[in-house]
């Protein structure tokens, strides 16, 4: 973390609190069929849908708890992380990366990061995070980072897409799971 500017660092990558002008990235990774099929089912119509039908949709670059990720090398966008505070004592974790960011690692390494900040910093307790069963690569990047499964839920979707019959898995990192880890 660089100073109160809540700016994180990692070997490769910097993510900055988002702006506005961060608003034409994240709108790119939502018309990217292959980035929101574990959301939506397929790229997002950004000119008839709203965040009030849609909760998942892009930040709009004012969100406090929103970071932009770009790479360290040549200022390139990789996507956004997030650490939306949930009840009072826990936050939960979300990422979205440009398919060319993807199986690289970028996003367990920021994840950690993150992770790192939202314990030491922010001080939760715990920090959660979901993703669709079937998506192996996120359930790939929260265990690395040391969360675990608490359990997978199957909703009855009115309109679902492909894979939800599989359910939505719920992990769970807690502060004392964390500074164990960090301990060893």
């Amino acid at each position: 973390m660089n100073g109160n500017d809540r700016t994180l660092i990692t070997q490769r990558l910097v993510a900055t609190p988002c702006q506005p002008q961060d608003r034409e990235h994240f709108t790119r990774l939502e018309r990217d069929h292959e980035v929101m099929r574990f959301l939506n089912g397929g790229a997002v119509d950004d000119e008839t849908a709203s965040n009030e039908d849609t909760p998942f949709l892009r930040p709009r670059g004012i969100e406090r708890d929103v970071w932009t990720l770009r790479r360290r090398a040549g200022g390139g966008f990789v996507g956004w992380i997030s650490l939306i505070p949930g009840d009072e004592d826990s936050a939960e974790l979300g990422y979205r990366l440009c398919r060319s960011a993807w199986g690289q690692g970028f996003a367990t390494e920021m994840s950690r990061v993150v992770v790192d900040w939202g314990f030491a910093h922010a001080g939760y307790a715990r920090i959660t995070a979901q993703t669709m069963a079937v998506n192996r690569g996120s359930r790939r990047v929260l265990e690395k980072i040391g969360m675990r499964l608490l359990r997978t839920e199957f909703v009855a979707y009115a309109n679902p897409i492909a894979g939800s019959e599989q359910g939505e898995a719920f992990y769970e990192m807690s502060h004392d799971a964390w500074a164990a880890a960090r301990a060893t």
